[in-house]
């Protein structure tokens, strides 16, 4: 299985971008990285009229759409795949990055802005690290949110290197 770091946190903490600054890093260095995004919500990625949206919305349990650089997929389900589920599905990278699966993350790098709280949502030992704007006294690596590079050479030490060994669960 691919090794799977989930980067959680409270709502506008700075998730999304800690992402956007961790994946060209990563690539920079080699690396290829997926991604998977929890939505709470229902989202649409096609748009009425197209012809794939008509596809799924006439009862196709699978569309895909195929261009010469990319392709995508709506799949209609009876029930929310787990984390694990949905990474079983990705294949060709040496990482999948999520954001969200606070439920299910294994590996977390919490991101914590002083402007919103300094509450974490995390247990010290759920945490892989922490990215934040302000000092944090735990007995966690913490990271300043622009130290991308600390958070990349932490990943390849303790995830990428390990494989997918997970810590035991306390």
């Amino acid at each position: 299985m691919i090794p799977i770091v989930s980067i959680v946190g409270k709502s506008d903490a700075g998730k999304t971008t800690l992402i956007e600054k961790l994946i060209p890093e990563l690539k920079r260095r080699g690396y290829r990285v997926a991604t998977i995004k929890h939505d709470a919500h229902r989202f649409d990625i096609d748009h009425p009229g197209k012809d794939s949206y008509r596809h799924f919305h006439a009862g196709a349990d699978w569309t895909v759409i195929g261009s010469p650089d990319k392709i995508a997929c709506v799949r209609r389900l009876d029930r929310e795949f787990t984390l694990a589920e949905i990474a079983a599905q990705i294949s060709d990278v040496d990482l999948i990055l999520t954001e969200g699966y606070k439920r299910e993350a294994r590996r977390r790098i919490e991101v914590s802005r002083r402007a919103h709280t300094t509450e974490l949502i995390s247990r010290p030992e759920e945490l892989l690290a922490i990215a934040a704007d302000y000092p944090i006294e735990l007995d966690v690596p913490s990271y300043s949110l622009d130290d991308v590079a600390g958070l990349v050479d932490l990943i390849e030490r303790e995830v990428i290197a390990t494989g997918n060994r997970l810590p035991p669960l306390d």
